[in-house]
């Protein structure tokens, strides 16, 4: 099991620092700064969310199960999902540094399967990852088509038949989206009300209410009663709704495998 030390190797030294000069300033009489208290930024505030029903998501039934956190053990969190027993998919832009201008190595990149409040039902490692080459991590904007990344995991994490199909979605559409969003991080929340909006090429607009953190979220949407994958959702719009990927049926030839 990995443990959230793992993660954040370090914290525990930050956290050590701080007390140390906390202690220092209390010997020499210094007063304390005072502590600076973050708002959480309403719902309205956030890109994406608008007036957006957002709810929590019971990641142990279908067909949320494929659903899990991305966390790089510098810290960075994303949203993914599983697409084969050992495969997951998710943004690009979620294993980029922009302090190192480079991807980050695949062992640092862990998905944790079925996230909440601290727990999950499985965890694994990447052991290497596909983005493919159109996607340019310092022109994020110009190139959101190509936003996206399989990583390969270094055992499976689920059975075949927990995998959801992948449908090619239309305007119009029932469409569900759901990830480990900034306001609600332990958690996984969503949108189960929203719509396929426009599809343009590769690119499909919704109005699910999302904001930042579900970027690797698997946009669902209903064909013929049943629920399947139409894309990887990757930007949050100012107002309510985004945009996914199209998920493609086949790899392209050229993309960069590390």
């Amino acid at each position: 099991m990995i443990t959230g030390s793992e993660f954040s190797p370090a914290a525990p030294s930050r956290r050590l620092r701080r007390l140390m000069r906390i202690g220092m300033m209390l010997a020499l009489g210094t007063p304390l700064p005072s502590e600076r208290v973050s708002a959480r930024p309403s719902a309205a505030a956030l890109p994406g969310v608008g007036q957006g029903a957002r709810h929590a998501i019971d990641v142990g039934h279908m067909p949320w199960r494929i659903l899990g956190r991305v966390q790089t053990e510098l810290g960075a969190r994303c949203t993914g999902f599983m697409v084969a027993p050992s495969v997951i998919m998710t943004a690009a832009h979620c294993l980029w540094r922009d302090e190192a201008a480079n991807f980050v190595q695949p062992s640092s990149v862990h998905f944790m399967l079925g996230y909440d409040t601290g727990s999950w039902r499985a965890t694994a490692r990447a052991v290497r990852f596909i983005i493919a080459p159109a996607y340019d991590p310092f022109h994020p904007l110009r190139t959101s088509q190509a936003d996206h990344a399989t990583l390969i995991l270094d055992h499976p994490l689920v059975a075949s038949g927990e995998i959801l199909p992948m449908v090619t979605p239309a305007p119009g559409m029932n469409a569900m989206l759901a990830g480990y969003q900034q306001d609600r991080k332990e958690l996984a929340i969503g949108d189960t009300q929203c719509h396929v909006v426009k599809v343009r090429g590769q690119l499909i607009d919704h109005d699910c209410a999302a904001t930042r953190g579900a970027s690797g979220a698997p946009l669902l949407v209903q064909k013929d009663g049943r629920w399947g994958v139409a894309g990887i959702d990757v930007l949050a719009h100012d107002g309510q709704g985004g945009t996914a990927v199209g998920l493609a049926s086949e790899q392209d030839p050229d993309e960069t495998v590390r």
